[in-house]
């Protein structure tokens, strides 16, 4: 399935610390495309371990992370608006 991720992060003391792990396992199993947005193709079970890891670093009180998902990426339009950027256009 095509997965769009997106993060908000509080900026607090530990917010740093939350945010660069979070980049990290989110940058292991997508596409960063944009500060704090990544996409790409994920199976179930994939998609299901990256909730997983993603879960032991959200502060459910402070942070927020939004996972659109799609069958394929193909029944998703993207529109740029500015510099057309499209990081994962060299994927065959």
């Amino acid at each position: 399935m095509y997965i769009v991720l997106m993060y908000d992060i509080m900026s607090d003391e530990k917010g740093a610390k939350v945010h660069r792990n979070v980049f990290k396992i989110s940058k292991r199993y997508l596409t960063h495309i944009q500060m704090s947005v990544f996409e790409g193709n994920l199976s179930e079970l994939k998609l299901f371990q990256l909730k997983q890891e993603l879960n032991e670093h959200i502060r459910r009180d402070k942070d927020s992370l939004i996972i659109f998902k799609s069958r394929e990426e193909r029944w998703l339009t993207k529109e740029f608006l500015g510099i057309e950027d499209d990081k994962t256009s060299n994927f065959f």
